[in-house]
């Protein structure tokens, strides 16, 4: 049996929502990038939802709109995909790394005693579909003490008058925070639809704009559409009209903005997102039945009395075993016709980072849930036989070592 790791879903609604574009005569960004934001503002309950051509393009978007620069610092989690870290570089900032919880997600505690004057942004990362524990950092960042400790210096830094909450939310369309759904738990969140997300528009990514009262969400979401549009005053869409050729450069903006090709794809997935995510649910429940009942298994968390997970991925872990063993289960695994993965490599055991400064021992619970972790293939299109499967072949993986 051979069982791949994430293939995109793609049925004949998807397909004909693409066909229809390429039909229509308008490919970059136009109506369809429209559409798509208005579904992830319905979908999630946030005031403005902006398309872009990647999670990372977002996140950079975000943080030269809120002016974070050279000198600057960002707290981030170790224990993340180095897309996190490489956005606050290519702003010239700081990634301040924090080690994680059990569950995966940013340490609230050690996030606030990494706060200093510099922070301009923590960027917490939800893992695998799990929520961070949004209440205690948004509490952090509230705090007086931690308000008075904040130095801004741009106009949307002093707007806000205190530390932005960005929410790296690459996993979690779909998933709950003590009922709120993401895209609304901080001040701005960004999704990643690539390839393998719950949602794909192939490459791409939203960020969702949630900002407090001393804001208009909605001249924000105008703003950072001009910023992913080179600065430009208009898009090819309006410039295509007759008589709209004229425009402007405000400022130096980026390119990042998402075509309509790309928001096609997901407008077809976002649709009948429910029924995918139900899809994935059971798959999940499935995992957790057969593994809750060995000994050698650690389930990841599906659901607590804050949190529900939308299951983007299933990352097991197995207790008692070495990286090294870790690694011959997944070579036996993968020899069996099972493609699965490791959600991640921790960006200081990377090279770009390892020659940054950053070491791996100053993040032990990173490292503790690395070595030990196998994501499992889950997507609405596995089979029961399959999932069975899947899980015979693990268990049979870890026999072999134990």
């Amino acid at each position: 049996m051979k069982i791949p790791f994430s293939p995109p879903f793609v049925n004949e609604e998807i397909i004909a929502e693409v066909v229809d574009t390429l039909k229509s005569g308008w490919i970059t960004t136009g109506p369809k990038v429209k559409l798509l934001e208005k579904e992830v503002t319905e979908l999630t309950g946030c005031p403005e939802a902006l398309g872009v051509n990647s999670w990372t393009s977002g996140a950079i978007l975000v943080l030269k709109w809120f002016g974070v620069k050279a000198g600057d610092e960002v707290i981030i989690p170790a224990y993340t995909y180095s897309a996190t870290a490489l956005s606050v570089l290519h702003c010239g900032a700081t990634p301040v790394m924090v080690d994680v919880l059990e569950d995966f997600t940013i340490d609230p505690v050690k996030l606030k005693a990494a706060i200093t004057p510099r922070t301009k942004v923590v960027m917490p990362v939800d893992f695998a579909g799990l929520m961070c524990n949004y209440e205690a950092i948004n509490e952090i960042i509230k705090d007086a003490d931690i308000i008075k400790m904040f130095s801004p210096d741009s106009e949307k830094q002093s707007q806000l008058g205190r530390i932005l909450v960005l929410s790296d939310a690459a996993h979690s369309i779909g998933a709950k925070f003590k009922g709120i759904q993401s895209g609304c738990a901080t001040d701005i969140t960004i999704f990643s639809f690539h390839a393998v997300k719950n949602v794909t528009t192939a490459e791409g990514g939203m960020i969702c704009i949630n900002l407090p009262e001393s804001f208009d969400n909605a001249d924000e979401y105008k703003l950072m559409r001009l910023w992913s549009l080179n600065g430009q005053t208009k898009d090819a869409f309006t410039k295509s009209l007759a008589g709209g050729w004229k425009y402007d450069i405000l400022f130096a903006g980026l390119k990042v903005n998402m075509p309509d090709l790309c928001a096609a794809m997901g407008l077809g997935q976002i649709r009948m997102y429910h029924q995918l995510m139900a899809e994935r649910n059971a798959i999940a429940k499935n995992y957790e039945q057969f593994f809750a009942a060995r000994d050698w298994a650690f389930c990841p968390l599906l659901e607590d009395e804050q949190r529900t997970s939308c299951n983007h991925l299933y990352a097991l872990r197995i207790k008692g075993i070495t990286e090294d063993q870790r690694d011959q289960m997944i070579e036996f695994i993968t020899g069996q016709g099972v493609a699965v993965n490791v959600h991640f490599i921790p960006m200081p055991m990377l090279t770009v980072f390892k020659e940054l400064g950053y070491r791996m021992e100053d993040y032990p619970q990173a490292y503790k849930n690395y070595s030990a972790e196998i994501s499992l293939p889950i997507y609405p299109q596995l089979t029961e036989e399959e999932v069975a499967y899947i899980c015979a072949v693990v268990e049979q993986a870890y026999k072999n070592i134990a």
